[in-house]
């Protein structure tokens, strides 16, 4: 079997049980990983979610605009300026 056949195998309680290994560098008998199995892991866990889940649930998704720009276009349009205390 190679790679991408495996990869098909994949389903949900398998991917978050690989994704926790990951995380946390343990199996869940706490067993640590070694880093080639770190590497294995991380890239099932990548190829999962680009077949199986929308981009915005990826692992290191980051949206187009950052939370402080939210936060300061929604302070502009407040017009209502708060002063800035530096301490």
């Amino acid at each position: 079997m190679d790679f991408s056949q495996l990869l098909d195998q994949i389903d949900a309680e398998t991917y978050q049980r690989l994704k926790t290994a990951v995380e946390i560098r343990k199996w869940p008998d706490g067993r640590v990983l070694t880093p080639s199995q770190v590497e294995l892991c991380l890239q099932a866990v990548i190829a999962y979610e680009h077949k199986h889940l929308p981009v915005d649930q990826h692992s290191g998704f980051i949206s187009q605009q950052c939370a402080s720009q939210t936060k300061l276009n929604t302070e502009q349009e407040d017009s209502n300026p708060q002063p800035v205390n530096i301490i």
